[in-house]
């Protein structure tokens, strides 16, 4: 694929950033190159599957796409009204299933487009290029296939240590860093943190290993993209591969994961967690300790997942329950869709015993999510939240602490605390001296002093 069009879209000098190279490559490369000179058709069909409708819309606005010659967007596994006067551009995963969707596309003697530019999120596998190569309807219709941006990556820790699994996710996760790389034109010095030990008497496991193969697939896909035209021959940047124990604020920040609110809101012991249950006879309500492990699928689930993303799972697997179970509907009664209690769940598993342990499982996460979203709304920790992430990276200072903390008095202790600990990683200069943090005039700021010494 050629790279001038972008090149000479840029003035020489000028500071990019990523959304910026990413919105020229995706119009000029992209859709403003799906331009044949004999071609009649002015207007173009542009076809994504749902990743990359996701790096479409981080890059580009609709009037970005239109003013290319788009006048229709669709989704590759829509069923779509053929449109045989067209062209189609193809921005797609370089999968199995979006390639036999493409073949199916533009093949046999009507097919949907009239001519289909194919490009790829990323180096699509040798094997795929064989498969679209062996239909010889479909070659001569493809006016060009290439490869553009990056995607999203995935999450490589499993509950298992699966070696294989986990290089085939590192392989992915390499050629999409380096694709990033090969977009801002940066040849970049990969440095990473080395396993703590290589000794054979130690056991070194696969999790240990990860920036060392990460490094490594890195590396190997850089020296590919050397035979770009215009990419760097030397090393222009540097990268650094490292995990969260290198981060000092990682454990002091509200994380918004399932697993991360249980911990830090529920004052659960290990990962024991407090049930209360209603009694079976009518009494005061019991308590039952459960443990969130791996027994538990729903945990297994949702526990990566951000709280709200959670919350919306937990109601769409209560409502298809009740959907799919005439009995688990009069139980329902005629809420019309509100939430079900802890005591109408228990009800249910009564009158349901088949489905008793998959309603208990749904009844304790949804009282969990009930309970963390109660906390987050009653502590405001959505602002908190935000004002700590703005700290993080560099959109929020002190003034913006201390107008927080003005008009949010009732904000806990330890809230505030964890607030002059982000400022102190931070900004470690303000924090020096003989005192140092101990009697520091912040303190009185965010009504942490008293008179015994923050000490005590």
């Amino acid at each position: 694929m050629s790279y001038s069009d972008s090149d000479s879209s840029s003035g020489a000098g000028d500071y990019k950033n990523f959304r910026q190279i990413s919105r020229e490559r995706l119009l000029y490369e992209m859709l403003r190159s799906a331009k044949v000179k004999d071609s009649k058709s002015t207007w173009k069909v542009l076809i994504m599957d749902k990743v990359t409708v996701k790096i479409m819309s981080y890059s580009c606005k609709m009037a970005d796409i239109t003013s290319e010659g788009v006048s229709l967007v669709e989704d590759i596994y829509r069923r779509r009204q053929p449109l045989p006067s067209m062209d189609a551009i193809y921005f797609i995963q370089p999968t199995k299933e979006n390639v036999v969707m493409l073949l199916s596309d533009m093949s046999g003697r009507t097919p949907l487009y009239k001519k289909a530019f194919v490009y790829f999120s990323s180096p699509i596998p040798r094997e795929l290029v064989a498969h679209i190569k062996k239909d010889s309807s479909v070659l001569p219709r493809i006016d060009e296939l290439g490869v553009l941006c990056n995607r999203q990556p995935e999450d490589l820790f499993g509950d298992e240590e699966n070696t294989r699994k986990g290089d085939a996710c590192l392989n992915v996760m390499a050629t999409r860093i380096a694709t990033v790389f090969a977009s801002l034109r940066e040849f970049p010095f990969v440095r990473y943190r080395a396993a703590k030990s290589l000794d054979p008497m130690t056991m070194t496991t696969f999790r240990d290993l990860i920036p060392t193969k990460l490094a490594a697939g890195i590396w190997n896909c850089l020296m590919k993209y050397k035979s770009i035209p215009n990419f760097p021959q030397t090393e222009t940047c540097e990268l650094l591969i490292l995990d969260r124990s290198i981060d000092q604020i990682a454990p002091v920040i509200h994380e918004w994961t399932y697993d991360a609110m249980c911990h830090d809101l529920l004052n659960m012991e290990g990962n024991k967690y407090v049930h209360e249950v209603p009694s079976k006879t009518g009494g005061p309500p019991e308590k039952k300790d459960v443990l969130l492990e791996e027994h538990d699928p729903i945990w297994l689930e949702l526990r990566h997942a951000h709280i709200a993303d959670a919350s919306e799972r937990l109601h769409e697997k209560m409502t298809n329950f009740i959907s799919k179970n005439k009995a688990a509907q009069l139980q329902h009664g005629s809420r019309e869709g509100g939430e079900l209690s802890t005591r109408e769940l228990q009800k249910m598993v009564q009158a349901l015993p088949q489905y008793s342990e998959q309603i208990d499982k749904l009844s304790l996460h949804v009282e969990i999510a009930g309970k963390i979203n109660r906390i987050i709304r009653d502590q405001g920790l959505r602002e908190l939240g935000q004002l700590e992430q703005d700290l993080v990276f560099g959109d929020a200072g002190m003034k913006d602490v201390i107008k927080f903390l003005s008009t949010n008095e009732a904000a806990s202790r330890e809230n505030k605390l964890r607030l002059l600990m982000i400022l102190a990683t931070i900004y470690p200069e303000k924090f020096e001296g003989e005192k140092g943090l101990q009697e520091h005039p912040f303190l009185t700021v965010f009504g942490l002093w008293k008179e015994e010494n923050v000490r005590d």
